[in-house]
């Protein structure tokens, strides 16, 4: 199949030509021709799989035709974060070259006075996020009544967030009659509530199963401890070919720490997290894209819906916390056909989130032990079972405008962490444990890289050598 097959305009096509795409992914390929029929849409479909221009591009065509008016934007496209907001204008720009097309971005960290005055000359497309769209509303700068058709993007994401009551809200100062798209990598109670309190006999994709990773990423945990983690993560950069990588950690003290410690080593590392300025965040993006920097320490305000070409590498500094994310974070390597490698350090404490990663995923990830002189990969029969943790029930979301926040353990005894919705209450899982840093006295086995799907970087086989 081929974009022409979709009935998009001519002008479309050839930009998409320009672009240097010639086929459309699989959700582009299912998604397209409903919206152009104004049909209402739900599509799950996992990051990286090319969604962004699932809805951007015929929503190009469909508003090819009209006029806008001051203040009352023609269509709403709402997003998490700042980068993924900025990224979508991105494609608008790209994809509407050929098209006389009106946009405005409408999101936080950023002069609110020029943002007003586009909205005064009147948009064809208004990408925001919910915070900064509600603040304008609340000041009378917006109407939304004009708005024909509404995207809702990474609506699991705005549920993590915090977002939904004020996605709710934006709804229902919408046309009652409209064309409303919606977009999640995964369909959880409350988004599927959404769904069909605020859409119309909406057609249904899912590309990828929920929770699935790429078969294109090479995968593995990489066995550490706390205090040789910088070591390790050193050691991994400069024995596995890494062209680009992106390093992320769950707190944002620790990519900023973590960023100058590899500046100081040599490396060229910059650093994205929620406490830096928007401008700030889109200079080091940039600064990563264009190669003047090709490692980027990133905490999850970076791990969805961010498509940075040419990514070889994603590094888990830190094991996420919550199953899904994990997902996200290495999907920012093999995107669009290329392959990447995801390497994960877990320590014993990590063995609960591992565990939880494995039973989402469905899928054993491959164990190797990490160290400066030798390492080996740990047979089949040792890799540690996943917990029977309660995963599908709803998660509690998470505070609106910062980062997630972790209670910080006891120096001398571990706390368990309970079930989203029941932080309060003990709860007791399975002991399950990292597989253990292989001595250097102990011997090497000959089938000692049989559970890891791809090759074991250099330092990591030194002692196989011997």
């Amino acid at each position: 199949m081929s974009f022409a097959d979709l009935g998009l305009s001519d002008e479309l096509l050839r930009a998409i030509t320009d672009a240097g795409y010639t086929e459309p992914t699989a959700v582009q390929a299912a998604a397209i021709t409903p919206v152009l029929m104004n049909r209402d849409l739900i599509a799950i479909a996992q990051t990286g799989t090319g969604k962004t221009a699932s809805f951007v591009l015929p929503m190009i065509d469909i508003l090819a035709h009209g006029r806008s008016r001051a203040r009352m934007p023609r269509s709403l496209i709402l997003e998490p974060t700042r980068e993924l907001a900025a990224q979508v204008a991105e494609n608008f720009e790209k994809y509407g070259k050929y098209h006389k097309l009106s946009m405005a971005l409408l999101i936080g960290g950023v002069n609110m006075g020029e943002q007003v005055a586009a909205l005064e000359k009147g948009v064809d497309v208004l990408i925001a996020t919910p915070g900064r769209l509600m603040d304008l509303f609340g000041r009378g700068k917006i109407l939304l009544t004009g708005c024909s058709l509404l995207v809702i993007d990474e609506a699991d994401r705005m549920l993590d967030m915090g977002f939904i009551p004020d996605i709710e809200e934006i709804c229902t100062k919408l046309p009652a009659t409209r064309q409303t798209l919606l977009f999640s990598a995964t369909m959880p109670a409350p988004i599927k509530k959404l769904a069909d309190r605020f859409l119309s006999n909406p057609k249904q994709i899912e590309v990828e199963r929920t929770g699935s990773t790429s078969l294109l990423i090479e995968q593995a945990l990489v066995a550490t401890t706390s205090r040789g983690k910088r070591a390790t993560l050193r050691e991994l950069l400069k024995a596995d070919d890494v062209r680009t990588a992106i390093i992320f950690a769950n707190r944002k003290t620790t990519v900023r720490d973590l960023a100058q410690s590899l500046a100081k080593d040599g490396f060229k590392a910059g650093e994205i997290h929620g406490d830096m300025d928007q401008s700030s965040r889109i200079r080091e993006l940039e600064r990563f894209k264009s190669g003047d920097i090709n490692i980027l320490v990133a905490s999850d305000v970076a791990a969805r819906g961010l498509d940075i070409k040419g990514v070889s590498h994603v590094i888990n500094y830190d094991a996420p916390w919550h199953p899904d994310d994990y997902v996200h974070r290495i999907g920012r390597t093999g995107r669009a056909g290329a392959s990447g490698k995801a390497f994960t350090l877990v320590t014993e404490e990590d063995a609960e989130n591992i565990a939880n990663i494995e039973k989402l995923t469905k899928q054993t990830i491959p164990r190797i032990a990490g160290g400066k002189t030798a390492v080996a990969a740990e047979p089949a029969d040792a890799v540690a079972q996943p917990v029977e943790a309660a995963l599908d029930e709803p998660r509690a979301p998470r505070r609106r405008g910062s980062e997630r926040t972790r209670p910080e353990r006891a120096k001398t005894e571990r706390v368990a962490t309970a079930p989203r919705d029941r932080r309060d209450a003990p709860v007791s899982r399975p002991a399950v444990h990292a597989p253990a840093l292989a001595e250097p006295s102990e011997p090497i086995a000959a089938d000692a890289d049989a559970a890891w799907n791809g090759p074991v970087p250099a330092f990591l086989s030194a002692r196989i050598a011997e």
